[in-house]
Order: C-alpha cells, then structure tokens, then sequence
C-alpha cells in the first residue's frame, strides 16, 4: 500500500504524457500529475478548455489528433525532445458519440469512435513502446471500461472500442516486456460531461443512474497516478477496476 506522498514521488520530475486532457478525467489527471510535480504534456486537439488545463497545470499542449498515427507518433518525440525521455503514456481519449442503436447508426460517426477510442490507444502504444523499451522502462496506461465486459443497448461502438482496448493492454503487456509496464484502469461512471450526455441520451440502464451514484474525476486520476507505482504491479497486463471497493480503500477513497 502506498501513500500519496510515495504516489507523488513515482512521477516528481517524470516525463507524463496524458491524451484527452480538456475535461474530465483527462483534466483531473493532469492536475493530479501537476501536483505531484511531473513534467506534463497534454496531447489533444487545441480547444479553450485544453488550453485552460495546460494554462494552470503548467503543461505542454501538444496539438494532436489521436485518430492520425503520426500526430501521435510526433507528440511522443515532442516529449523525447523536450526531457529527454517519455516515462508515462495515459491514453485517455475516448468518445461515447455515436449513442445510437446499430441499425440508427451513422457509420463515419461510427467509425470516428473507433478510430478515437481504438486506433488511438494503439497509435499510443505503437509510438510509446519503442521509446520506453530503448530508455529502459516506462509505463502505459489506458482508461478502459465495464462496457468492454457488458453489452449496452445504443453503446455497440463504445462497447467495442473499450473491449478491443483492453485486448491491446493485454497485447502489450506480452510484448513490452520486463521493464514496461502496461495496465488499464477501468473507472466506472464518473461525474463528468460524458456522463451529462448519456444521461440526456436516456439511452440504456446508464443513463437512468441518479448522479450521486457517480464518482468524482479526482478518484480515477489518483488511481492512475498509484497505476503508475510498483503497488500495482500485480494488474500489469490486465485492468483495475475502481469499482472494486479494495481498491478504493487502498488508494484512501473510502474509509
């Protein structure tokens, strides 16, 4: 068990490199990794809120789209450049759009969702696995998903993306290996605007969920942040779930 005075020590002055930071748990993370004294890049598409984030964390913004591999490939180097090593990739970008049954779906919408929430997270490991295995170490995370287990009416193409990333986490693990280090945190339903756009979907079982069933941003962005300590080595090669209430007394979130 760590606390977060060890949490914080596991990045001070690290190479963190977060996608999908304009919001959520993206923004959470990166103020929790700021904290802690990381040398943060945000990689996402510029935005005001974006820029926000990267205004009062301190962060590099690094234009990027993580649908495009070689946005993604140029954003790593952007770090390697920059602190002369990437020691901790958090694949984070993720859509919910299209909420739509299959039959109702529009296929490029479809289609952009997989590219973001699948494609993405390989582009991530396929430029951040190289790098860390020739510096010697490093650790990737990716923001997973229950949908990934359980099929959700008007979710086919989150549901998908999240259990083909999943796949990839456990891919990786197989082929990074001894000193790299890749997990998935599966956070549950958190008080964010996707979640604000699921509910008004009124879509599926989720969408009926009262809003204090959900969890705040900061409990999935101290999680990433102990996913990136040796306390959570025996997840490598698979997911955290922060349903689990074990979990959530280990990192202190609940008494």
């Amino acid at each position: 068990m760590t606390s977060k005075t060890d949490r914080d020590a596991a990045v001070r002055g690290k190479s963190v490199l977060i996608t999908g930071a304009s919001r959520g748990i993206g923004a959470a993370t990166a103020r929790r990794f700021a904290a802690a004294g990381a040398k943060l890049g945000l990689a996402g598409r510029p935005s005001a809120e974006l820029q926000a984030v990267a205004d009062e964390t301190g962060a590099t913004l690094i234009p990027c789209d993580v649908a495009d591999a070689a946005q993604v490939s140029s954003a790593v180097q952007a770090m390697v450049t920059a602190h002369g090593r990437l020691d901790v990739l958090i694949n984070n970008a993720g859509l919910i759009d299209p909420i739509a049954l299959i039959a109702q779906a529009d296929p490029d919408a479809w289609g952009r969702q997989i590219d973001v929430n699948l494609k993405g997270v390989f582009y991530g490991l396929h430029a951040a696995l190289p790098v860390m295995q020739k510096q010697g170490g490093g650790t990737i995370l990716t923001v997973g998903s229950g949908a990934a287990y359980n099929a959700l009416e008007g979710w086919s193409g989150y549901c998908a993306s999240k259990a083909g990333a999943i796949m990839l986490t456990k891919a990786a693990h197989l082929e990074a290996g001894a000193k790299v280090r890749v997990l998935s945190l599966s956070p549950g339903t958190v008080a964010t605007d996707m979640q604000r756009a699921i509910k008004t979907s009124g879509v599926n079982a989720v969408s009926q969920l009262d809003w204090e069933a959900h969890i705040p941003a900061e409990w999935p962005a101290e999680a990433l942040l102990w996913m990136c300590t040796s306390d959570s080595d025996t997840y490598r090669g698979a997911e955290v779930s922060l349903r689990d209430e074990g979990i959530r007394r280990r990192l202190g979130l609940i008494a």
